[in-house]
């Protein structure tokens, strides 16, 4: 016969297995508690009833056979679905001993009902098996003391158990209901015992916690657990509390945190990012957008510190955002928005009696609220009003009044807001009034790319609308034309950027005078706007905050009415620029030059129009001197016109206007004054000096030379004593040899030795061209005094080229003899170079072998190569062995001398300059460096010594060749009968 399939149980035969703990099941109720071996456990506990060690033992000792007993069994015959609905008690065996878990736990508590450790034993048996087996996730390290409500909710929710399997909450809603009786029974016992709240509270997180038990049920649970427990350990309920708020979501979750806000808001943050996430199928932005605002303002005050170290700048940005997204769910329309704004204005013309507040009289005003308590009641901050919120007010009072650094995001973001409820009107107004306010490029730059991607958002969106056909006609009609509207506004938009940049600069600094003149310049050819924005800025911009070149604006707008207009086409309006220049002059400038410059600018202008005489008394106008003119010119106590008569700018284009068109008296008048005020500089002296000998007044120029140098001191006298003295010999040449010899001996009595070469020249070519030789070699001879060190040598090199001319060359030796003595030691040696090529073309060779030998004391052969070679060459030249032998001892002994570290060093970085390898200087053998530097191997002959050389065997006196190979090529072969 064909196998029949067995018919699935039914939910009464599984609900009716699993009625195990209710009635508790007793040896009376089930006679298969009891066997034959629990005899001698049940004699042993009817003995010793009150002994806890008795309980504790036999009740352990029976869950280990039991747990024993459980695993050797077979797995249940049930199907796996069936066996999944009642988890840890789909065997008959975990069944059975279940109840007799039961059965002893509950006699134990029969003798001690206040025993903590015996009831939460008992509760965690009767949990594995309703609940199944709990599995806890490691943690690293110890939980922190203290933390904060957001910390511990996320360890907690880290930290939270996952069970394994469990008894469904419909078929064995038995089990659940006598296991919570068991957990109020505990309770009842133990109700300051958090761990036994916390073992219960752990039972509606379990996902198949009947729905009875994990709503209302486990609310009051929560409840009852916080009113039960002291204050101090709240939180450890709060914890769980709020993450099974968490799990349910909606209005408890709503409740829950308000509740625990009340106490605590370091969790707000939290709870607004629960109820705006997108797992929330009830989001509340308003509520989330006022406690962020509430947040951001406590935060401002000092009154809240963010938990994420959030600024109070952002916890604001955080709220615009979610205005931003939920516009319509957070903010007021356009009409209640309007009419706010409008009793608003209204009340602001009404005195406070008719507004309806209360004034008191003869007491300063107080605040109705005690500074003490809260803080008067607000609607805005309020999560549980239902009253939308007014952005815009919001926006100016909370954002832009308080950060005004973040304009550009907080126009922005209002500008956002209106564009979500699809008031683009409202929003361009917005935009243009952020475009209107700001005060910086990085807030104008994101308000208009906001704007010009809004606009171009909607152009793009009628054009499509348009490429759509459409049977409408009139509605396509309708929007072509608001689509034209809306180009030429974005056309008219970035056509008018540079002005709206320029703005900005101006409103963070109306006192910006380039930036004015920027204005002026983007009109271009608008005589119009150009005039207005000229007396916009003059009237604007301060003079003493104002930057450079303030004046410049006076004499820009002076030539704009002179060249008729920015296109040079309108009529000149000379009366409208002198107009100008004339309130210029009464302008406080900063600088007197900025003042003399608008004088000598009108003056100019009379010149460019050919009013010669008018420009001259333009000038004299500027510069009449006061009756007292010892007045500091850098008083700046005083105003600038006063201090204007000491403008050496003014007085230098008064005399060059006078040169030009005056006379000459004029013109000598104005120099005097000049040197009168005693603001005259050396190019003042020399050019008048220069006026006067082009109309023949030689002398008196002469007399504004010396003038000049009485004036100033060196270095500043030198130029004119110069020039000076260069003129005078020009003019007089010998005829007033005596007057120019006093002159020159003037003008080097304070000379100071740095600038005294070239008037010793001048001074010494006087003498040569006109007066005595031997006086002109005493002049040269004081010069090589006189003058500064670095110029000692080529004074001297001057003086010995003088003499050789003058009476040869026999009569520098004294001038070289004191060149050695005076000069350093650098320039000694390249004198005595000089001085050994002199002895040498007069065939003193001794001498020369002299001098060569004492400058070698000043020349290290590794720094100055060029000295030995050339004594090297002398000696090849003119030389024997024997003085050659001790020029290479004397070279061995000044190498020795300078072989110090710091020589060493110099070497090194010359010969690394001169391209040579630190190889070839060596200091290990100075006598092979020496002998190195002559080259033997091209076997230069030099004069052989009479008494040294070698006679061959032909008798001759040359000295014999060696023909064998030798070692050491530069050897120097010397005869044993030298010491003879």
């Amino acid at each position: 016969m064909p196998s029949v399939e067995p018919a699935a149980p039914s939910l009464e035969s599984l609900t009716s297995i699993l009625s195990l703990t209710l009635p508790f099941p007793t040896p009376t109720t089930h006679p298969e508690l009891l066997s034959t071996k629990d005899l001698h456990r049940e004699e042993d506990l009817l003995h010793n009833p009150h002994s806890f060690r008795h309980w504790w033992t036999a009740i352990h000792t029976t869950k280990e056979t039991l747990n024993v007993l459980q695993k050797a069994a077979p797995p249940s015959n049930l199907p796996p679905a069936i066996a999944n609905l009642l988890g840890p008690l789909a065997t008959p065996v975990a069944r059975a001993s279940l109840q007799k878990l039961t059965y002893l736990y509950e006699a134990a508590l029969n003798h001690f009902p206040g025993s903590f450790k015996l009831w939460k034993a008992y509760l965690e048996t009767r949990s594995w098996y309703i609940l199944g087996k709990a599995v806890k996730p490691k943690r690293a390290g110890g939980r922190k003391k203290l933390q904060d409500m957001t910390d511990a909710l996320e360890d907690e929710k880290a930290e939270m158990m996952i069970w394994e399997g469990g008894v469904d909450g419909i078929i064995g809603w038995e089990e659940w209901k006598a296991l919570v009786a068991t957990f109020e029974r505990a309770l009842m016992f133990l109700p300051n015992m958090p761990r036994i709240w916390l073992l219960y509270c752990n039972l509606f997180f379990h996902p198949k916690c009947p729905p009875v038990l994990s709503y209302t049920h486990a609310r009051r649970t929560f409840d009852r657990a916080l009113r039960t427990l002291p204050p101090s350990l709240h939180s450890r309920i709060w914890t769980r509390y709020l993450l099974w708020a968490e799990t349910k979501s909606g209005n408890t979750i709503v409740s829950v945190y308000r509740r625990y806000l009340a106490v605590d808001t370091s969790v707000t943050e939290h709870y607004t990012a629960l109820l705006l996430a997108s797992t929330n199928p009830d989001p509340r932005p308003l509520e989330a957008a006022k406690l962020l605002l509430k947040l951001a303002r406590q935060a401002a005050r000092g009154e809240y510190v963010s938990p994420d170290s959030k600024s109070p700048y952002q916890l604001l940005g955080e709220w615009l955002d979610v205005v931003e997204k939920f516009a319509e769910e957070v903010g007021l329309d356009t009409q209640e928005t309007d009419r706010i704004r409008a009793a608003e204005d209204q009340d602001k013309g009404l005195s406070a009696d008719q507004r309806g507040s209360l004034v008191r009289f003869a007491v300063p005003p107080v605040p109705t609220f005690n500074k003490e308590d809260a803080r008067p009641y607000d609607e805005d901050e309020d999560p549980a009003s239902a009253t939308k919120l007014d952005i815009e007010k919001l926006v100016r009072k909370d954002g832009l009044d308080v950060y005004p650094d973040q304009a550009g995001r907080l126009w922005s973001g209002l500008a956002t807001y209106w564009i979500k409820r699809a008031e683009f009107d409202r929003a361009k107004r917005t935009f243009e009034a952020g475009l209107a306010s700001v005060l910086t490029i990085r807030d104008f730059t994101q308000i208009f790319d906001a704007y010009a991607e809004f606009s171009e958002t909607l152009i793009s969106s009628l054009m499509e609308s348009l490429a759509e056909p459409d049977d409408d006609d009139e509605d396509a009609v309708e929007t072509e034309k608001e689509l034209d509207a809306l180009m030429k506004s974005f056309e008219d938009l970035m056509d008018r950027r540079p002005f709206l940049v320029n703005d900005v600069l101006l409103r963070r600094n109306p006192n910006d005078v380039q930036e004015w003149e920027k204005r002026v310049a983007l009109w271009g050819e608008d005589d119009e706007k150009i005039v207005q924005t000229y007396i916009e800025a003059l009237e604007t911009i301060s003079s003493k905050k104002a930057t450079s070149n303030f004046h410049r604006l006076f004499i820009n707008f002076a030539k704009f009415y002179e060249e008729g207009g920015a296109t040079g086409t309108a009529e000149k309006d000379l009366d409208s620029a002198r107009k100008i220049l004339e309130k210029a002059t009464k302008i406080a400038f900063k600088s007197v030059e900025d003042l003399a410059e608008v004088w000598c600018e009108w003056s100019e202008l009379e010149l460019r129009n050919e009013n010669y005489e008018e420009a001259i008394r333009v000038m004299q106008r500027a510069a009449v001197v006061p009756k007292n003119p010892k007045i500091n010119y850098h008083d700046q106590s005083l105003p600038v016109q006063a201090r204007l008569f000491k403008s050496l700018k003014l007085w230098s284009f008064y005399v060059d206007l006078e040169e030009s068109i005056g006379s000459v008296e004029t013109t000598k008048n104005v120099y005097d004054k000049i040197l009168e005020l005693r603001i005259a500089n050396a190019q003042i002296i020399i050019n008048y000096a220069q006026f006067l000998e082009e109309n023949d007044y030689f002398e008196e120029s002469f007399k504004v030379y010396e003038r000049g140098v009485e004036l100033f001191t060196f270095p500043v006298a030198f130029e004119i004593w110069n020039i000076y003295l260069s003129k005078f010999v020009k003019r007089y040449g010998g005829s007033k040899l005596e007057r120019a010899r006093d002159l020159f001996e003037q003008a080097l009595e304070k000379c100071p030795p740095k600038v005294s070469k070239a008037l010793f020249l001048m001074y010494g070519s006087l003498e040569e061209e006109y007066g005595l030789a031997k006086r002109a070699m005493s002049i040269y001879d004081r010069a090589t005094q006189s003058v500064a060190d670095e110029e000692k040598f080529e004074m001297f090199t001057i003086y010995i080229a003088k003499a050789a001319a003058s009476f040869g060359l026999p009569a520098t030796r004294s001038i070289y003899e004191r060149a050695l003595e005076t000069l350093p030691n650098r320039q000694t040696a390249q004198m005595c170079l000089r001085f050994a090529a002199l002895e040498r073309k007069m065939g003193e060779i001794d001498r020369a072998r002299a001098i060569y030998a004492h400058a070698s004391q000043f020349c290290d052969p590794r720094v100055d190569p060029n000295f030995w070679t050339e004594w090297n060459s002398f000696e090849i030249e003119t030389g024997s062995e024997d003085t050659f032998r001790e020029m290479l001892r004397i070279k061995r002994s000044v190498q020795a001398q300078f072989n110090t570290e710091a020589s060493f060093l110099a070497a090194q970085a010359l010969a690394s300059r001169q391209g040579a390898r630190p190889a070839e200087i060596s200091t290990a053998d100075p006598m092979a460096a020496a002998e190195r530097e002559v080259d033997t191997s091209s076997k230069t002959a030099f004069v052989a010594a009479r008494h040294t050389a070698v006679k061959n065997a032909a008798g001759d006196d040359e000295p014999q060749v060696n023909t064998e190979a030798v070692q050491n090529t530069e050897e120097i072969q010397i005869s044993d009968d030298e010491d003879m």
